[in-house]
């Protein structure tokens, strides 16, 4: 599902060339759940930003579903991101105006989904993660684990072929922590791809298979 070739990317910052991602090698399946780990400045941001079609490599090539994406206009890369990638952040990403109800329909909006659809779509995301009942709640009157868990609806509800999470556990406590890998098991054993970006050993040793990313270098983990 995911391959990636030689990826490099570089930034100039105060005048020198910084090397993110310094040819990265790296291939994730259909259906698998990944763990990609490594400590802050590793890369890992700019690997989610790579393979979540929110930034182009400066060279190598990334082919996803098998198609090559280094071609394709910014309108072909947002169809890819609405669609196919499901995100889900450390910081939620919530609107805080907006009801958990409504932070999940949104996506749907900016697909131009019928509104009956939309309404099943969400309950049943909802429903899923176990917050139908919070439905009429705002991001404020829901706890840290509340939260994501609408975010993880959020991505739910445009029926993803993959889910992208970027440390979905960092600012939880570790047995909210727990309650929300178990989430990420429950969609992985329904066939999903989950690719879990991380620093923790223990949250990445929750994937069947791990990458470790240092430097812009990315190794495949024995076991």
């Amino acid at each position: 599902m995911i391959v990636l070739k030689d990826i490099c990317k570089t930034y100039e910052v105060g005048g020198e060339t910084v090397r993110a991602l310094d040819n990265a090698n790296m291939h994730i399946y259909q259906g698998e759940f990944v763990g990609i780990i490594g400590p802050s400045g590793s890369g890992k941001s700019t690997l989610m930003n790579i393979v979540g079609c929110l930034d182009l490599p400066t060279s190598g090539q990334y082919i996803l579903d098998g198609q090559p994406i280094e071609n394709y206009s910014e309108k072909e890369l947002t169809h890819v991101r609405n669609k196919k990638i499901g995100f889900i952040f450390q910081s939620f990403n919530l609107i805080p105006k907006l009801t958990a109800e409504e932070n999940v329909e949104l996506p749907l909006i900016y697909q131009r989904v019928p509104r009956h659809e939309r309404q099943e779509r969400v309950e049943a995301a909802l429903n899923r993660v176990g917050l139908w009942q919070r439905r009429q709640h705002r991001p404020t009157e829901l706890s840290g684990g509340q939260q994501q868990r609408v975010a993880i609806a959020r991505a739910l509800v445009t029926q993803p072929s993959l889910f992208l999470a970027d440390e979905p556990t960092g600012n939880l406590d570790s047995k909210t922590s727990d309650e929300i890998t178990d989430i990420f098991h429950e969609l992985h054993s329904q066939g999903n791809t989950i690719v879990l970006i991380t620093h923790d050993n223990d949250v990445a040793a929750q994937a069947a298979r791990r990458i470790r990313i240092r430097d812009g270098h990315v190794t495949e983990v024995e076991e």
